[in-house]
C-alpha cells in the first residue's frame, strides 16, 4: 500500500504533512508519486529516527531485535539512574508533615526506611476506595476508633506502638495523648563484623543467678493480682500502680470492636482495601522479583537456607514427624522392653506388656499404623489435637511416651525431645518454639514442669519453650474438680507470683523460667 491510499481524493497535494491520528508516531508525506511498497518513506529520512539496519515500513519490524533491546537497556539505565537522583533529592530536603519541634524529633524520616533500587507503583485519582463517601467516613471513623484502642492497649502491656501509625493519629486528632515510643536502630554492621554463627554456650543452663526475696504481698482482688508494697500497704488497699484494663473497660471496647465487626459499609471498605493491597503486592512482586532476588544473592552467607528460622507454633509433643517417633519407639522397645513403664489396676507393666496388652510387636509398627497428625485443623481446638494425636489410637503410648507427668517421670518424652534439638542443632540456622501445656488443675503444676525439664537437661540453644493453657476449665467444673473460675487462675498465676518475689521459693521454677518465652 502507498501512502496514497490513505487520504481521500484530491486532498493530497505534495509538500502536505498529513497525521494519522491513530498512529502517535509515524508521519507521512505524499508527494503525489507511484513508489512501491517498501520505498523508504521522507519523512522518517528527515526526522533522524530512521535506522540503516531497520526496514521503513508502516509497521517498522526490526531487522534486528537485540539492538532495540539495547536500546530498551540504556533507556531503563537512564530512568533508574534518574529516579535514584529524585530520591535522594527528596530525601535530603524531607520537611515532616506536621508542626511542631517534638513531633519532628520523634518522628523525621528514618534512613533505614529507604529502598530506592526498586520500581514503585502510585495510584491517583479522586476516588480510589470505591465505595461511596458517606461508608467511607464512616470506616475510616471506626477505624481510627479501633487503632486508638489497640494504642492503648499496647502502652498497658508495655509494647511499642507503630511509629507511622502513631503519627497518622496524630495528624488526624491533635487532641488525642500521645503513646508512642522513638525506636532507636542500632549502627550497622558489615557482614565481617557480624558473626555468622552464634556464640555457643559453655557452661550448664541451669546455673544461673538466684536474687534476693523482694518482700512484695501479692492478693487475687476481683480476678486480678494486685501487688502491695508491704502487709501495710494490703490493709490500706494500696496497690502498686500497675496500669491494667478494668472488667467495665475491657466489655465496652470488646463490644465496641464486635460492633465493627458487623458494621456492613466497614466490611465492604476492609474488604476492597485488601484485595487492592494484594493485587498491589503481587504487581510489586510482578515488577521486582528478580531484583529482590539479586539483592538477596548479593549478601554473602545469607540467602534462605542458612538465615535464621523459628517454628513458632508447634507441640512438643508433636515435634517430631512420624518416621522419626516411630524409629523412637522401636528403638525403645528393643533396648528396653523390660523397664517399667506404667501402673494400672493390675500393677505395673513393662513396656514389653504394654505392647503384648494391644497385641503388637515392633515389626508390626508402621507408620500407617501410627497414625498421628498434627494438621492445621488442630493448631487452635486442643481437643481435637488431644483426639487425633495418639499413636496407634491408644492413649496408652501417648502416656508413655509423650507426656511428661508419667510413672517415668517423662523420661521418654525427654529422650524425643532432645533428639529433635539435636538435629535442630547440626543444621545451625533452625530454630523451634516448643509449647507446654499447663492445665491449671492443680497448684504444682509449674514445679513439676521445671522439674522435668531440669532433672532430665531439655535444653537446647535452639529451642525455647512456649507455655500454653487449654481452655479446659468446663471440663474441670464437670467433673468436680473445681468450684469456680478463680480456683484456675491461682493455680496458673500464684506460682509466677511467688518465684518472681522470691526465687529460692521454687528455685527450679526459678531455672526453667530463664528458656520460657511467652
Amino acid at each position: 500500500m502507498c501512502s496514497r491510499g490513505l487520504f481521500p481524493q484530491g486532498l493530497a497535494s505534495p509538500g502536505n504533512l498529513r497525521l494519522i491520528t491513530r498512529s502517535p508516531v509515524s508521519i507521512i508525506e505524499d508527494d503525489g508519486s507511484d513508489s512501491p511498497p517498501y520505498t523508504p518513506l521522507p519523512g522518517f529520512a528527515q526526522n533522524g529516527e530512521a535506522v540503516s539496519n531497520e526496514i521503513s515500513a508502516p509497521y517498522e519490524v526490526p531487522q534486528f531485535p537485540i539492538e532495540v533491546i539495547e536500546k530498551k537497556l540504556a533507556i531503563q539505565r537512564q530512568i533508574s539512574s534518574r529516579v535514584a537522583k529524585d530520591i535522594e533529592e527528596k530525601r535530603s530536603h524531607y520537611e515532616p508533615s506536621f508542626v511542631g519541634s517534638v513531633q519532628e524529633e520523634m518522628f523525621k524520616l528514618d534512613e533505614h526506611d529507604f529502598v530506592p533500587h526498586f520500581q514503585r507503583v502510585a495510584i491517583s485519582g479522586e476516588d480510589t476506595s470505591g465505595v461511596p463517601l458517606e461508608d467511607l467516613q464512616q470506616a475510616s471513623r471506626l477505624l481510627v476508633q479501633a487503632l486508638h484502642i489497640r494504642e492503648r492497649y499496647m502502652e498497658m502491656s508495655h509494647q511499642s506502638f507503630p511509629a507511622l501509625t502513631a503519627r497518622f493519629l496524630r495528624s488526624f486528632d491533635d487532641k488525642a495523648p500521645h503513646h508512642y515510643n522513638h525506636i532507636e536502630h542500632e549502627d550497622k554492621k558489615t557482614i565481617a563484623d557480624h558473626p555468622v554463627h552464634a556464640p555457643p554456650s559453655n557452661t550448664s543452663p541451669w546455673e544461673c543467678e538466684m536474687p534476693p526475696a523482694k518482700g512484695y504481698i501479692f492478693a487475687p482482688v476481683r480476678g486480678v493480682f494486685q501487688v502491695y508494697r508491704d502487709q501495710a500497704a494490703r490493709d490500706a488497699d494500696n496497690p502498686l500502680p500497675y496500669s491494667y484494663p478494668h472488667l467495665d473497660t475491657f466489655v465496652q471496647d470488646m463490644n465496641r470492636l464486635c460492633a465493627m465487626i458487623a458494621d456492613g459499609p466497614m466490611k465492604s471498605f476492609c474488604y476492597r482495601r485488601l484485595s487492592y493491597l494484594s493485587s498491589k503486592y503481587q504487581l510489586h512482586v510482578l515488577l521486582n522479583e528478580l531484583r529482590e532476588l539479586a539483592s538477596q544473592k548479593a549478601v554473602p552467607h545469607r540467602d534462605f537456607y542458612n538465615i535464621r528460622k523459628v517454628d513458632t507454633h508447634i507441640h512438643a509433643a508433636s515435634c517430631m514427624n512420624q518416621k522419626h517417633l516411630l524409629r523412637f519407639i522401636k528403638k525403645t522397645l528393643k533396648n528396653h522392653a523390660d523397664e517399667v513403664v506404667t501402673c494400672n489396676r493390675d500393677g505395673e507393666m513393662t513396656l514389653r506388656q504394654v505392647f503384648q496388652s494391644m497385641n503388637l510387636t515392633s515389626y508390626d509398627l508402621t507408620v500407617d499404623m501410627l497414625d498421628v497428625h498434627a494438621d492445621r485443623n488442630t493448631f487452635h481446638r486442643f481437643d481435637k489435637f488431644n483426639a487425633k494425636y495418639n499413636p496407634i489410637g491408644e492413649s496408652r503410648l501417648r502416656e508413655v511416651f509423650l507426656k511428661t507427668e508419667n510413672y517415668l517421670g517423662g523420661k521418654y518424652f525427654a529422650r524425643i525431645i532432645k533428639e529433635v534439638s539435636s538435629d535442630l542443632e547440626e543444621s545451625k540456622y533452625q530454630n523451634a518454639e516448643l509449647r507446654l501445656s499447663i492445665y491449671g488443675k492443680s497448684a504444682d503444676e509449674w514445679d513439676k514442669l521445671a522439674k522435668w525439664a531440669t532433672t532430665n537437661n531439655v535444653y537446647s540453644d535452639n529451642v525455647r519453650w512456649l507455655i500454653q493453657i487449654p481452655r479446659l476449665y468446663d471440663i474441670f467444673r464437670t467433673n468436680q474438680l473445681m468450684v469456680n473460675f478463680q480456683e484456675l487462675l491461682t493455680n496458673i498465676f500464684h506460682p509466677l507470683f511467688e518465684v518472681t518475689n522470691d526465687p529460692s521459693s521454687h528455685p527450679e521454677l526459678h531455672q526453667f523460667l530463664q528458656y520460657v518465652i511467652g
